[in-house]
């Protein structure tokens, strides 16, 4: 058998997708954002209709981009606050391409929250969320070492492996909940996705996603704020620090964010940590990557733009050769309440835009 190294590349992650397709004992785990709180409601359910506004979103994340095993995660939202009902609803799209072969989840999430109030100071948000799943491989693209010719290391001979394109797509429901406690200064959120644990396989196998819990939490200290504009225009520039962290769990899998937003509006810039290091994996201490974030907010009377950029520098045993991750997002949200109601007193959420 002899083959060039593009095609020992294709092959090797031919084969283990097709071994993840096929195992019934298998964990997946979901793709992440770096900048999660700037993909709200891929985070919690019960950030839908938080900001009390419209809100439209879209984020974009380039993982190990220099290498074929890349992952590729696209996600759109838009929620709304119904104030009458004291109630956000949100509808969620995410696409993601993973590896060599196509390895495609489509997903479709309609999300509705609650908000509570519990004193003047604390607020409680519960949200819930039903999703139609579509997951789908490119088999064609699987290659093995039987169909190649060793004299040219050409492909000559069609796939050994038989009905290779039985079941190449398959749809599936999906519910999550989250809730989330905040007060001015501090908020902390749980998140459950997956609770049913749908069977995700694409042969007709019984692989099921396992159920991914979150825990997101923070705490923001404001500064004496800027000034921006002059006399009757002019209003406060937010000047704040706020120390945050994220822990999820899914299947045999869990990632640890811990960092800090540093805000000088209309500027904010982030960094932390993601890694589990006390944890070994495959004898490997769990460090995963230095996230930095460059952020830019234009806030008007009744409406606000959020754009951001960040850069995942991998620190694993992967190294830095993997291109690392590239994110994008851009969020927008603007006021959609009815001028004529004087507004109701409500706590705004703190946690960072990004």
């Amino acid at each position: 058998m002899c083959f060039g190294k593009k095609q020992r590349l294709s092959g090797f992650f031919g084969l283990m997708a097709l071994m993840l397709g096929n195992s019934a004992t298998v964990t997946g785990q979901d793709p992440q954002f770096s900048q999660f709180y700037a993909a709200p409601l891929y985070l919690n359910p019960a950030f839908a209709g938080s900001t009390n506004q419209a809100r439209v979103g879209m984020n974009y994340r380039n993982q190990w981009p220099a290498i074929d095993a890349n992952f590729n995660t696209i996600s759109a939202f838009a929620d709304f606050y119904i104030e009458d009902k004291n109630s956000g609803v949100g509808v969620l799209l995410n696409q993601d391409r993973e590896g060599i072969l196509g390895l495609k989840s489509f997903s479709l999430a309609l999300q509705y929250s609650y908000n509570l109030e519990i004193t003047k100071a604390i607020s409680f948000r519960p949200g819930i969320q039903v999703a139609l799943y579509n997951r789908s491989i490119n088999f064609d693209r699987l290659t093995f070492g039987d169909q190649f010719d060793p004299a040219t290391g050409q492909v000559v001979n069609p796939t050994s492996v038989e009905n290779l394109n039985t079941g190449e797509r398959v749809f599936f429901p999906d519910i999550s909940a989250g809730g989330l406690f905040y007060s001015k200064r501090a908020w902390l959120g749980v998140a459950a996705h997956h609770i049913n644990e749908p069977n995700q396989s694409l042969i007709g196998e019984q692989s099921e996603l396992p159920m991914k819990l979150s825990v997101h939490a923070g705490l923001k200290f404001f500064f004496k704020p800027g000034v921006m504009g002059e006399g009757f225009y002019s209003r406060p520039r937010e000047r704040s620090v706020a120390p945050a962290v994220q822990y999820r769990n899914q299947g045999q899998f869990d990632q640890l964010d811990i960092g800090a937003y540093f805000t000088f509006e209309p500027i904010i810039i982030g960094t932390w940590y993601r890694g589990v290091p006390y944890k070994q994996v495959n004898d490997f201490a769990n460090n995963e990557s230095i996230v930095l974030l460059i952020g830019f907010t234009r806030k008007g009377p009744k409406e606000t733009l959020n754009i951001g950029y960040s850069f995942d520098y991998t620190i694993s045993k992967l190294g830095p050769g993997s291109g690392g991750a590239h994110e994008v997002s851009v969020v927008y949200s603007w006021s959609n309440r009815n001028p004529r109601k004087p507004p109701k007193e409500k706590l705004m959420i703190p946690c960072p835009d990004f």
